[in-house]
């Protein structure tokens, strides 16, 4: 069966490190192909001249494989002389036998454009683009700075120090003064004078956790790891203003997320910078739940369901909420009840996928008609009420609705 062709000006883009094979399809009125193939490099220049020459054939589509990060620069190439290109997932095109040349990639990509058959991915605007890059690096930073922290934990506990016994975080406020006073030479009693009287355990208890066997090459460990994490939480507070600055434009939808349980202020800021504010894009609740790998997986054959396995997506939204789904899961509300009706026959983690496919849909729907959360758990009236109440009667009283009790 031939391929029946839709549009008539197509160009295929096959991307490499430092190659960019590209092939032209163009059909004239009279109905006579012609195939033009070049090869661009991956400079600058280079990139130029391939925006130049795509231009030049006034192409109705131009697609191009989503090969690792190399595509990006190509792309925002094509955007700057107006031509919005498709990156198409290359597992769905690669499986030809005997097209395994740049050459055949390319004029395969093109063929398969000409006839309608692929479908581009989402890319988010400029602006969204170049958030992406502050966002990711700092998720980066923020698994940087837990393993530091797990780090500074095992060393104390390597020098008898078993101050995460008697305290809930030993970079709180209180162990962290602690700390740096047992990195100076301070005694026991010195530092026990550093914790707070808010701490759950007895003097005596923190003053035995205290006592260990500090080495000099424990302090010099100490004392450089206690600056890496110090420097790391402050360049990730720098990457937080940066990201919300940006941020700005989507400020309703920033405030729309937070109000679903679960969801901080970083945690709407991150998954907007990932999957934007325009849901259109995606069409629906499935396909946005498909394209981030949240979904179940859909592998049946002669009427037999072989795996559900979550296929790849968008690690960065998945990652976020499914921390999202682990604080929602310890609210009270209907994303509660939820968690706690699959527990039970599922476990612990599968639960924790299912919650956040459960919370991706919601967000969709959100996003979409602009509107807050609202659980259907909680009594919005009955709240309002009691928060309110007090004040409501001393006005009415006030105004003489209601009699004076004095």
């Amino acid at each position: 069966m031939e391929l029946q062709p839709i549009f008539q000006r197509v160009i295929g883009l096959d991307i490499h490190q430092a190659q960019v094979t590209a092939c032209a399809i163009v059909a004239d009125p009279d109905g006579q192909i012609h195939v033009e193939r070049r090869q661009f490099g991956a400079f600058k220049k280079d990139r130029r001249a391939l925006a130049e020459w795509c231009l030049s054939f006034q192409p109705d589509e131009v697609v191009m494989e989503s090969t690792g990060i190399y595509w990006k620069s190509p792309y925002a190439a094509l955007e700057k002389v107006g031509i919005q290109a498709k990156v198409v997932n290359a597992r769905h095109v690669k499986q030809v036998p005997g097209r395994k040349t740049d050459v055949g990639d390319a004029e395969w990509l093109a063929m398969l454009a000409r006839a309608g058959l692929l479908r581009g991915s989402f890319v988010p605007p400029a602006a969204l683009r170049e958030l992406r890059l502050i966002a990711r690096q700092r998720q980066k930073l923020v698994g940087m700075l837990a393993a530091e922290k797990n780090r500074l934990h095992k060393v104390l506990t390597d020098g008898g120090i078993r101050l995460g016994v008697v305290v809930s975080d030993i970079h709180g406020q209180s162990a962290r003064a602690m700390i740096k006073a047992l990195i100076q030479g301070a005694t026991a009693q010195e530092v026990l004078s550093l914790a707070s009287r808010r701490l759950k355990a007895s003097r005596a208890e923190i003053l035995d956790a205290l006592q260990g066997d500090l080495s000099a090459s424990h302090g010099f460990v100490l004392e450089e790891t206690m600056r890496h994490i110090e420097a790391l939480e402050a360049q990730i507070a720098r990457f937080d203003a940066r990201l919300l600055e940006g941020l700005q434009p989507q400020q309703h939808a920033l405030t729309l997320l937070q109000t679903l349980p679960g969801v901080d202020l970083m945690g709407a800021a991150l998954l907007l910078v990932e999957m934007g504010d325009d849901m259109s894009v995606f069409g629906s609740a499935d396909r946005l739940a498909s394209w981030t790998g949240l979904c179940p997986g859909n592998n049946e054959s002669a009427g037999k369901r072989k795996s559900g396995r979550t296929r790849k997506g968008n690690p960065y939204v998945r990652r976020v909420l499914c921390e999202c789904a682990h604080a929602a899961s310890r609210t009270r509300c209907a994303l509660q009840s939820k968690f706690q009706s699959l527990v039970v026959r599922r476990g612990h983690k599968r639960s924790i996928v299912a919650l956040a496919h459960k919370m991706l849909r919601i967000i969709y729907f959100m996003l979409s008609r602009g509107t807050y959360y609202r659980d259907a758990a909680t009594d919005y009236e009955a709240l309002s009420v009691q928060r309110n109440a007090s004040r409501w009667v001393k006005k009415l009283i006030k105004f003489g609705f209601l009699p004076d009790p004095a």
